[in-house]
This record gives C-alpha cells, sequence and structure tokens, in this order.
C-alpha cells in the first residue's frame, strides 16, 4: 500500500520487519533498560573514532554520528563550531564513512546529516555508502515526511533505517503518519529550535513524548535540549530513552578527549540505570 502526500508524492510504506537499530533498541527497552544514544561529530579531530568507542563503551546504546555540514539548520553554536572544525580539517562523507568501517562500536550506528547530501550524492549511492560502512540508520531532519519517498526507497533496498523526527507542533493527525513510515527509533523533537543545552528540562519534551508512546511502539527517543543526567532521567519518565549531543560535544570541544566523553556518559548511563 502506499499513501498519497499533500503535494502528490507518495510515502511508501515501511518494512515490516525492524532493522538492526530497531531491533536491537526494542530489545535493550523491553529488557527494562532506558535508551541513551550520544551524538558524535564524525571527522572532528584525530581522535573521534577513539570518542566513539569510548561512549559506547561507558553505556552507549548506540550511536548518531554527525557527518557535517555546510549548513546545519536544526544545529546550536556547539555542534556548528564542532561541524565547522570537521570541515577545515577535510573531513568529507566518504573520508567518515571510510573511518567508520574501521569502528567496531558494538552497538548500532546512525549518521545524521542533511538531506543537501544524501541528494547530491544519489540516494542509492548515499544508501549503499551507509550500509557499506556499517550504519545501521540515517537522519536527515531537513527531510520532510512528503517528501520522503524517494530517499526512504532506497534506503530500504539498501537495508539503512530513515528515523523521522516529530516536532512538539505537530498536529495529532500527523503524529500517526510519522511513527508509520519511521524506523530505526522515532525521534521526538524536545523543544522548538536548534540544538544547545538548556538549564532546565522543556515541558514540551515530556509532552511530544507521551503523545508519541500514546500511539506507538516503536521506540521513541527525545533529543533537542537534554543537557544533563538529571534531565535524561526526567524525560525518560515519558520516554524510551534520550539523544545527547551538545553537551557532549562542548566537553570534546573543550578538550575532554575520548576518557572525559566516556566519563559524561557513563554518569547519564548510572543515573538512567539507578532511576529505573
Amino acid at each position: 500500500m502506499v499513501t498519497p502526500a499533500d503535494e502528490g508524492l507518495a510515502i511508501p510504506d515501511a518494512p515490516e520487519q525492524p532493522g538492526v537499530l530497531e531491533a536491537s533498541l526494542r530489545t535493550t527497552r523491553d529488557g527494562g533498560r532506558k535508551l541513551l544514544v550520544p551524538y558524535v561529530t564524525g571527522g572532528l579531530g584525530t581522535d573521534w573514532a577513539e570518542i566513539v568507542r569510548a561512549v559506547a563503551d561507558a553505556g552507549a546504546d548506540a550511536i548518531e554520528i554527525g557527518v557535517p555540514f555546510s549548513d546545519p539548520v536544526m544545529d546550536g553554536p556547539v555542534i556548528q563550531e564542532a561541524s565547522e572544525l570537521a570541515l577545515r580539517a577535510g573531513a568529507t562523507p566518504v573520508t567518515i564513512f571510510d573511518e567508520l568501517r574501521t569502528i567496531d562500536a558494538g552497538v548500532p550506528i546512525a549518521v545524521m546529516t542533511y538531506y543537501n547530501l544524501a541528494f547530491h550524492m544519489g540516494h542509492q549511492r548515499f544508501a549503499e555508502s551507509l550500509a557499506a560502512a556499517g550504519v545501521s540508520a540515517a537522519i536527515l531532519p531537513d527531510l520532510p515526511l512528503e517528501e520522503v519517498g524517494p530517499w526512504a526507497t532506497a534506503a530500504d533496498a539498501a537495508g539503512v533505517e530513515t528515523v523521522l523526527l516529530a516536532a512538539p507542533t505537530a498536529p495529532d493527525e500527523r503524529l500517526p503518519l510519522v511513527c508509520a513510515r519511521a524506523r530505526g527509533f522515532v525521534y521526538a523533537v524536545g523543544l522548538l529550535g536548534v540544538t544547545g543545552e538548556r538549564d532546565a528540562l522543556a515541558s514540551s519534551s515530556l509532552v511530544i513524548a507521551r503523545r508519541l508512546k500514546a500511539i506507538t511502539d516503536k521506540p521513541v527517543l527525545v533529543g533537542v535540549g537534554v543537557s544533563s543526567a538529571a534531565q535524561a532521567v526526567e524525560v525518560c519518565a515519558e520516554a524510551d530513552g534520550v539523544v545527547i549531543g551538545s553537551a557532549l560535544m562542548r566537553r570534546v570541544l573543550e578538550g575532554a578527549g575520548p576518557a572525559g566523553a566516556g566519563e559524561f556518559i557513563a554518569e547519564v548511563r548510572t543515573a538512567l540505570d539507578s532511576a529505573y
């Protein structure tokens, strides 16, 4: 069955069987553990692969690798700075994919980047390059549901899960469509605005998680605005887990290195495990 979208495009049904990322997250969640997915900017410094391994060892259930793009519309100052430094150092999708092939993190890897890169490389080539690099899923935050069809078709064929975002302003009738097409997990956007650390958790984080959990059994993870172990615990009262990016990458930019990155993620992991 194909669902017609408002613009006359078609949204292909998601494959019936969960992929590697979703299956892993479901198993972990169903075992009673809250999910923790750190974000690491690919190509940042010479030790980014070691940072990936460190956060995996510290208790990450999956890892989101950012592929730097020159116009990161969803990202705030910290991720923008990390991306800019990586680009200046010569990072490209190809160099990041090549290094991902050498990283045996022991947990599923998702790539987060912007649709221009997938479009420029070509849907099929981009999806197959991800799969060849051992990447389980892709997050393209600027690709709307109504236009996801060509990319999702190529991604499905390559075995790459397409994670979709659910905004806190989405009307009730839209959320089931997002959940139906999402693979891997449903990315609940915690607040309006760009990524970045906040002093307090936005109430919209709890609301969007609650709305999504009421309509889907797919893992629901909240990202954007989750900045500390305490905030991760707070939002997981409603969500299955969290994505943490800016708080981690700030520490990396400040020179924390793999050890410091691992310590921060271990702190969040311990807090979640203690609370739930």
